[in-house]
């Protein structure tokens, strides 16, 4: 059975990778002595895929994960024994099944909802919550995209789908109590991909600043599929396990 966890990422191990978060759940998974599903052939490993990776340093309360079971206990039952064996930082918030069919997460993945909020001592935070709607609705946004190999001028503005003010409080703890800062939502997937990062480094430019990464904090809030042509979010397409439930049933 297929299953896909939406979970969190903050504190100290917003420093920890993609491939060590990986790692961290398998082992999760065992300690838990949860029946996850294994491949087969001569190197068998856990059956799960991850969403789009986060980038270090950002923390997020919309991470998401699907992972295969030979069977399942409640969807209650299964976050208490999951969580009873995370650090602190990392905490999993739904576990839901899916349909069999369903694409992995990653596959599906379309746009993520974001929080940027201000460091003290770098930026002049005004300057920016003034000037959002005037850089959001800009024809173009050239920016210079650098990959391993290469850097080219690419335009972000048709991967900006909103950019407004944000403030309100945050669903886990950990993070201050009232966040005022930039939402955006930007298109995120493994076609095409854009880093709230480099929307920054542009609003920087726009309003005749240096781009100083130590200034902002970056914080995911949800990430999305496609669905009868409207964004929702991935685990809208999941049910919560009643109760103790085995494939053929």
């Amino acid at each position: 059975m297929k299953v896909r966890v939406k979970w969190t990422k903050t504190g100290v191990l917003k420093f920890i990778g993609h491939l060590d978060v990986q790692r961290y759940f398998q082992k999760a998974l065992m300690r838990a002595e949860l029946p996850v599903s294994f491949s087969k052939g001569m190197s068998p490993h856990q059956i799960m895929s991850f969403a789009a990776p986060l980038g270090l340093g950002m923390t997020s309360e919309g991470e998401y994960a699907d992972i295969s079971f030979d069977w399942s206990y409640s969807s209650e039952e299964m976050l208490k024994r999951i969580n009873a064996v995370m650090n602190e930082g990392i905490s999993v918030l739904e576990f839901k099944e899916i349909d069999e069919k369903e694409k992995n997460c990653m596959a599906v993945t379309e746009a993520a909802d974001y929080l940027v909020t201000f460091r003290e001592g770098y930026y002049y935070k005004d300057a920016f919550l003034k000037r959002t709607q005037p850089f959001y609705l800009q024809e173009k946004i050239p920016v210079i995209k650098k990959t391993k190999r290469s850097e080219k001028e690419v335009d972000i503005a048709p991967l900006i789908l909103d950019i407004r003010e944000y403030e309100s409080e945050p669903l886990i703890p950990g993070l201050p109590l009232k966040q005022e800062g930039i939402f955006m939502k930007l298109v995120t997937g493994s076609a095409e991909n854009l880093k709230p990062q480099l929307v920054m480094e542009a609003f920087c430019k726009y309003l005749g600043y240096d781009y100083d990464p130590m200034g902002f904090q970056y914080h995911r809030l949800e990430t999305y599929l496609k669905k009868d042509g409207e964004l929702q979010p991935l685990g809208s397409v999941g049910w919560d396990i009643a109760e103790e439930k085995h494939p053929e049933e």
